[in-house]
């Protein structure tokens, strides 16, 4: 049965939407039955073309099929009507220019996208007029323009160009043909040809770009609904950033798509992006006004940049940092709920073309739910950071911190209080243990946990009534208890869970309690707490779900007595109301402690005197008369070259063991290690009843005696010998702590100190091992035997100053050939001042002859023989000056 007049049902349906009046209804009263059968069929067929257009839109090969259209009309056009070449360039109205695919090698499976401007060149002109252009010879025509009208390496010599109409007569395309076959021009009934299915074609392509743009919003708002939906649940930041970029990206079809956050502490923009494999994360941070990202930034206005390499703005250096290449660019602002810019997107290298404006709105709602997310996600970092700042806080804190609940039951304990308490937290599986003995105590009334007289009556007086308790020097008494491994495994019980072991309640182990970094379990001190009643008797972790008859003498522990300043102080809410309880326990058991970090600086006596005066002895600047030495290893790095690193470790403290010790034994305080170098201070922090000039070099000669001991053994090991050089100075220093507020040195400064150091570099240009400045030697002249070796100008200073050769004890005898050369030198000397060098070089000659491997006589017969040739200056004093430090 047939329907007269039927028509389209879809045409009706648009009538319907139009006006609201019921045409159809009107129709269907006074249809048949027959009839009505009908028009049901016809309405079908019409919704199915409704389910293939939805199908065809939610597909996502439908991009491909405007290309596949183009490509099968221009073959075919071509055919027709016998062009060489024929391209079809389609009208993109919102960027106002022509666009079109075309092959880049001949066999087409290679394309490539051109875009040119709606007014250029012969296309422009007849998408701009509707004219059709018909031209026999192209090189003379004023509009063709060889670089948008004719491919690179093609000779064009004839041309027809035609505009294609929508169904509401609207140009959306334009036919180039080029080069009819035979040389011969194109005719009037080739235009006409073409306008015989122009038609067609143009309904064909405004369908294909119509459902080209309904699928394109259909995925778009299908992913935009993806990306807003797991956004509003997220609340991981880094999860956030990671998310909106990749939502970003397959949402607009780019290549890239990165978020920079706006730091405002910094004034930075910041993000991180691939590199160019992809196999590093690299971050980035730009200035807030730099590049686009930074422009957007600081106008708070979108970009939407077609070739971003003409672009001024664009700053090229992430390019170079990521070798990356840059298309085109769309970026946007990001903003909060209070309308504050909280970051950029960008989006990079769209494909294929650029970005349109309906890519901008899409963009602008997608940013509007990125900037909630993202608003929600740094609030709750915030509260993350904020948490975690605190808890850092509790735990960098040195004293002893507990805080508690109301109940006085503990819920949070930092590090110090856990070492107060004995937990091993510097060894090297000190996290296991700090987490299990975490795992026993949190939870516990901190009484039970921490031994001291009535703290349970101040804690609970300062949780009901707001008060807050000090008590000095209080006793705290614990126990350690390390299981034996032959302890059978129903000895020591375990109630709590390690992360590692994963121990839980009821399980009971040997005698492992810890675990060890690998995850292997490993032996563990347990808290032992004394008995209230017997205090021979210590309860492991005091725990009452540990039998009762489980307990511990005396000598199965270690008893570790610490004395302590009790604070216990209410925490509060912001009303005032007491929330909870606070104790801080202060180690006062640090002067023991300090005794012994004294001792490896001083002797014990001058360390008990410090103890005695109090921090002030340090801490106080003054002035002093000392005497500085300084020690080196000559040829150190020659000597360690062939050695590792744990041997030359080894040798260092094998070496400075026995100088120190030389220090030590003569009242001398170390000031510092200098790599292979020793400084040791005579005289401070305080003053010395001997002579301190005196204390120093017998010190020097006990480091001189040391180290030829030392050297014996090294020969008889097959280990090649160590020489040293020392320099001693006297002189008014300033002595007292040095340095910032976070790191301090007692040392002392002042030109003795430097003085000092130099000598010991000058010993190796004298060949001797000990040189003394003439203010050492003046203090103590008649005990010591020296050699006057010179009169100096050390580098940086203008005076110059007398040194001499430490030779011994004056109580030392002499050997005839030794008073010998020294008299020998002496004369020589005397000459060389005098300026009577040939005298000086016979003497020097005399004294060489007795010793010829010293140093010191062959530096002045190279000198008396230079100022025979070249006399000094009538100025000349005597005085060397050395050229370097």
């Amino acid at each position: 049965m047939t329907l007269s007049n039927t028509g389209s049902v879809l045409a009706t349906l648009s009538q319907l939407t139009l006006n609201r009046t019921s045409v159809l209804t009107s129709r269907v009263k006074e249809l048949s039955f027959g009839e009505f059968i009908c028009l049901l069929d016809f309405i079908t067929a019409e919704f199915q073309q409704f389910l293939r257009a939805i199908d065809m839109i939610n597909n996502e090969a439908l991009e491909s099929m405007l290309e596949q259209v183009m490509d099968a009309f221009t073959l075919k056009m071509g055919q027709i009507l016998q062009a060489d070449r024929t391209t079809i360039f389609l009208v993109d109205e919102e960027k106002n220019q022509l666009w079109s695919k075309i092959p880049e090698t001949d066999n087409g499976r290679a394309t490539k996208e051109i875009r040119i401007p709606i007014n250029v060149g012969i296309a422009g002109q007849v998408a701009t007029t509707g004219e059709t252009l018909n031209i026999t010879d192209a090189y003379s025509h004023p509009l063709f323009n060889k670089e948008v009208d004719e491919r690179p390496g093609y000779r064009t010599h004839n041309l027809l160009c035609m505009p294609i109409y929508s169904s509401k007569n609207q140009i959306v395309a334009v036919v180039q043909l080029l080069n009819k076959a035979g040389d011969s021009p194109f005719t009037t009934e080739d235009e006409q040809g073409f306008r015989d299915f122009a038609a067609s074609i143009g309904i064909i392509l405004e369908s294909c770009q119509s459902f080209y743009v309904a699928a394109r919003k259909q995925r778009g708002a299908a992913a935009l609904l993806r990306a807003t939906t797991y956004l509003g649940q997220s609340l991981d930041l880094e999860a956030t950033l990671r998310y909106v970029m990749e939502q970003a990206r397959d949402l607009m079809k780019a290549d890239r798509s990165t978020l920079f956050m706006l730091s405002k502490e910094t004034g930075e923009l910041w993000t991180k992006v691939p590199n160019k494999d992809g196999t590093e994360i690299i971050p980035i941070r730009i200035p807030s006004n730099k590049g686009i990202a930074g422009y957007v930034a600081s106008t708070r206005q979108a970009l939407n940049i077609a070739d971003a390499y003409k672009d001024p703005r664009f700053d090229p250096s992430a390019d170079k940092r990521t070798g990356y290449l840059t298309r085109n660019i769309l970026c946007m602002p990001v903003f909060n709920s209070a309308n504050e810019l909280i970051g950029v997107t960008q989006l990079i290298n769209k494909h294929p073309g650029s970005f349109t404006s309906s890519d901008e709105e899409f963009m602008q709602a997608f940013n509007i739910q990125a900037g909630i997310a993202l608003e929600n996600a740094k609030l709750f970092e915030n509260v993350l950071v904020e948490k975690q700042y605190q808890k850092d806080i509790l735990q960098s804190l040195s004293d002893a911190v507990i805080s508690t609940d109301m109940q006085g039951q503990i819920v949070m304990i930092n590090e110090a209080a856990l070492e107060l308490l004995g937990c091993p937290i510097k060894e090297a599986v000190g996290k296991c243990h700090k987490n299990l003995w975490e795992q026993k105590l949190v939870g516990r009334y901190v009484w039970d946990v921490v031994p001291i007289e009535n703290l349970k009556f101040r804690l609970q007086d300062s949780l009901k009534t707001g008060a807050k308790h000090y008590v000095p020097e209080q006793s705290l008494t614990i126990g350690l208890y390390l299981p034996k491994s032959q302890q059978s495994a129903n000895e020591v019980p375990a109630q709590a869970k390690c992360a590692k072991c994963q121990l839980s309640a009821g399980e009971t182990l040997n005698s492992e309690v810890g675990c060890n970094a690998e995850g292997g379990q490993t032996e563990a001190y347990i808290l032992a707490l004394r008995d209230r009643i017997n205090p021979k008797l210590y309860i492991p972790w005091n725990d009452p779900l540990i039998p009762a008859d489980w307990v511990l003498s005396v000598d199965q522990v270690q008893e570790i007595e610490r004395s302590t300043n009790l604070t216990v102080n209410p925490l509060t809410n912001p009303e005032g109301g007491v929330r909870g309880g606070l104790v801080v326990l202060e180690d006062i058991s640090h002067e023991k402690r300090m005794k012994n970090t004294l001792y490896r600086y001083m002797t014990p006596r001058v360390a008990e005197q410090v103890m005695a005066l109090g921090d002030n002895a340090l801490m106080l600047s003054e002035r002093k008369d000392v005497t500085i030495l300084f020690s080196d290893i000559r040829g150190y790095t020659t000597l360690t070259e062939n050695l590792g690193a744990s041997e030359v470790v080894s040798l260092l403290n094998q070496y400075f063991e026995t100088m120190v010790e030389a220090v030590f034994n003569h009242e001398g305080t170390l000031d510092k290690f200098i790599g292979d170098a020793l400084m040791a201070v005579f005289g401070a922090p305080l003053p010395l009843a001997e002579n301190h000039a005196w204390m120093a070099i017998q010190s020097a000669l006990d480091m001189r005696r040391r180290l030829s001991e030392f050297n014996r053994r090294r020969f008889f090991d097959n280990q090649p010998q160590i020489h040293i050089g020392i320099g001693i100075s006297s002189g008014e220093v300033v002595s007292g702590n040095i340095g910032s507020h976070k790191r301090m040195d007692y040392t002392v400064i002042g030109d003795g100190v430097n003085l000092s150091s130099r000598l010991e570099s000058v010993t190796k240009e004298y060949g001797c091992d000990i040189i003394l400045s003439e203010f050492t030697y003046n203090l103590c002249r008649d005990r010591i035997l020296v050699r006057e070796l010179d009169k100096i100008r050390v580098k940086g200073k203008n005076t110059a100053v007398s040194i001499y050769e430490l030779i011994g004890d004056y109580r030392e005898p002499l050997n005839d050939s030794t008073k010998k050369f020294l008299d020998l030198y002496e004369y020589g000397r005397q000459a060389y001042i005098n300026r009577h060098f040939q005298k000086a070089i016979n003497l020097f000659d005399d004294a060489y002859r007795l010793n010829p491997n010293d140093q010191a006589v062959k530096v002045h017969l190279e000198r008396c023989r230079n100022y025979l040739d070249n006399p000094p200056s009538d100025a000349w004093d005597g005085v060397h000056t050395m050229a370097s430090k």
